[in-house]
């Protein structure tokens, strides 16, 4: 089992049967677990904490979990997954709009929570770049696209000039579309390759992500090719 003492989760879940469960879950995998019983008080512990990974229930009193995560997201770029009692599509679209980088339908079970956060930490730790693997313009450490420029070993992405800040899965997503551009992916590609998914996995995750990132790199960068996938614009 990978060492996971060092990687602490912030657990919101108003449910304290569940809080408790959960956290315990967690901790027997090595995590450290912080815990609170609602919206605010999960802000305020973000605030201190600064935890690796966040796992927020949708339904929560005060604030509820998709306004904690737009709050966080205004400061963070820390993995967040959200949980949903119903998996209604209305919870998770909001959940993913607002940031959240993927989320599982309760009750879940405790080998599939981990494996989504081991996926969501190994996304936020990116592997050692491969500059030049994509056909941009450009040196062979930046690759250009019209006003976007993508620098893979820095990590770093400039439209006109301008840092753009991206949260980790966008990253991801935007370097795994780098390296074929003008190439279609389909969806389940994107899942397996960004999401890191072993199995199949809700598209919307992709879909939603996709349009978060054209409203920072703008929105004819990236195409949709209907009844295929997306596709890098040279």
């Amino acid at each position: 089992m990978p060492d996971t003492s060092a990687v602490t989760v912030l657990l919101v879940e108003d449910d304290e049967v569940i809080r408790r469960s959960v956290a315990l879950a967690l901790e027997r995998y090595g995590y450290r677990v912080t815990t609170a019983a609602d919206g605010f008080d999960g802000l305020e512990r973000f605030r201190d904490d600064r935890p690796d990974l966040l796992l927020l229930d949708v339904m929560l009193p005060g604030l509820d979990g998709i306004g904690l995560c737009r709050r966080i997201r205004e400061t963070s770029t820390a993995p967040i997954l959200m949980m949903s009692a119903r998996g209604d599509s209305l919870d998770v679209v909001s959940g993913l709009e607002a940031g959240a980088d993927d989320y599982v339908v309760k009750p879940v079970d405790t080998a599939v929570l981990v494996a989504r956060i081991r996926s969501l930490l190994r996304r936020a730790t990116f592997p050692p770049a491969r500059p030049g693997t994509g056909r941009g313009t450009g040196t062979p450490d930046r690759l250009v696209f019209g006003d976007l420029a993508i620098d893979p070993a820095a990590l770093e992405v400039y439209r006109d000039g301008e840092e753009v800040a991206l949260a980790p899965t966008e990253l991801r997503l935007l370097l795994e579309f780098a390296e074929h551009p003008g190439i279609v992916l389909d969806r389940q590609t994107l899942l397996r390759n960004v999401w890191d998914y072993g199995w199949d996995g809700d598209s919307r995750v992709v879909d939603l992500c996709v349009q978060r990132l054209r409203k920072k790199i703008g929105a004819d960068r990236v195409e949709t090719v209907r009844g295929f996938g997306y596709k890098l614009r040279r």
